[in-house]
């Protein structure tokens, strides 16, 4: 069984839900508390063991890239500030050289084409997927671990009130052994009265390589996209396909409640920030206990 040592960042999105924040800003460098939500998922993939991080980007996307890279600049005048807080803290956003590789989607095809333009970085080898918009704590260390025990493909999900199905792809549920569920299918955003079951596909993956063949000719699905959905589904019977619940907490950045979401619980977590955030609310007059 090989290990999970490359993830793949699709950061190509327009993130449309979340205008006109993302008009000229990539979603993905958008702030929670203090670092973007393409932050928070590299320190989360990097906690699972991951060492080789492929961003699959678009036009418009270059912070990303820059915000990954040595600033000279700011570098440079914290140095001859002494602000060695500071200097630490933007060191620990730069990956060792060769760490981290960007890879173009030229054209807007979906979420399956976004990771097929991965394909021959991740080279023949097991890969974790994460999609940045979900701020999720620690799901891919919950799956790199189940993987230890299973092999094969794994995804995490969320139990989500049925009438929210018609939003996201969902499991067909099989038998539950070891804190892992079967999958039998996969539907891409069903109707509710349709749907096989409430466990939603939470944007955390570890897929093997045999995906890419799939993504090689697959049809265009929901939205005229093709979807990664799709041909994860036409992997089940080829090889084990298991689901992990998520453990930790979830929070949808790439809608406007769940971005205010993620800030307001993360800042009230942090110790240098959550007395005067609680004054500030308070002053608001919402009282945090």
């Amino acid at each position: 069984m090989k290990p999970i040592r490359k993830a793949v960042f699709p950061v190509a999105g327009l993130g449309t839900r979340i205008l006109p924040a993302t008009k000229s800003m990539p979603k993905e460098m958008l702030t929670v508390v203090d670092k973007p939500l393409i932050q928070y998922a590299v320190d989360e993939a990097r906690a699972a063991g991951i060492e080789t991080f492929i961003f699959v980007t678009g036009r418009g996307k270059d912070s990303i890239e820059d915000h990954f890279d040595i600033s000279y600049e700011m570098t440079d005048t914290l140095e001859k500030r002494g602000k060695k807080k500071e200097l630490e803290i933007v060191g620990q956003t730069v990956p060792p050289a060769g760490e981290a590789v960007f890879v173009r989607q030229q054209r807007p095809l979906g979420l399956g084409h976004a990771v097929w333009c991965a394909r021959r970085i991740v080279g023949d080898e097991p890969f974790a997927v994460l999609l940045p918009d979900e701020l999720i704590e620690g799901a891919t260390a919950e799956l790199t671990a189940a993987y230890g025990k299973s092999g094969g493909n794994l995804v995490s999900v969320l139990s989500i009130p049925r009438e929210a199905t018609g939003s996201y792809g969902v499991i067909d549920p099989g038998p539950e052994k070891d804190g892992m569920i079967a999958v039998k299918g996969l539907v891409e955003k069903p109707k509710p009265e349709e749907a096989p079951s409430t466990y939603m596909l939470a944007g955390r993956y570890i897929l093997q390589p045999e995906i890419f063949a799939k993504l090689e000719d697959q049809k265009p699905g929901a939205g005229n996209e093709i979807q990664l959905t799709d041909a994860m589904a036409r992997l089940i019977g080829e090889q084990d396909f298991n689901a992990v619940p998520i453990g930790g907490r979830r929070y949808d950045c790439g809608s406007k409640a769940g971005f205010l979401a993620a800030n307001l619980v993360l800042g009230l977590g942090r110790p240098d920030i959550a007395p005067a955030l609680k004054q500030l609310l308070a002053e608001s007059g919402i009282t945090i206990g």
